[in-house]
């Protein structure tokens, strides 16, 4: 089944001139797998849909069952210098939540929140 993100995973953000620092942390040790799999640096600058301008790099921090992305080009020149407010490390890591992650009918039981499809 596809569910968003957020009943696997909760995000922590920062954010420095023109990067984002955004790192997405597993709820159970057994949705770590799925996190590793499917969201890559690729899957997680193509969510955004071009907001990204430069490198994204996925570090996994296996110890903390996380993985952390650092987001270059990612905030309108940086906090200062944009006119788009929406565009801050928090904003950035609050979409991630809705990224569509295919999950095994076993692991439904231990998913957070309503994550029926509508």
């Amino acid at each position: 089944m596809n569910v968003m993100l957020q009943h696997l995973a909760h995000a922590r953000s920062g954010d420095k001139g023109d990067t984002s620092n955004i790192a997405v942390f597993a709820y159970e040790a057994a949705f770590y797998p799925l996190l590793k799999a499917q969201l890559t640096a690729e899957a997680f600058k193509a969510f955004y849909a071009g907001a990204i301008k430069g490198e994204v790099l996925r570090y996994e921090v296996d110890n903390l069952e996380a993985l952390n992305f650092v987001c270059h080009g990612a905030l309108g020149g940086g906090v200062s210098r944009s006119l788009c407010l929406d565009n801050y490390g928090k904003a950035l890591s609050a979409a991630i939540l809705g990224f569509p992650i295919e999950v095994p009918e076993r692991l439904l039981p231990q998913l957070r929140g309503r994550h029926e499809l509508a």
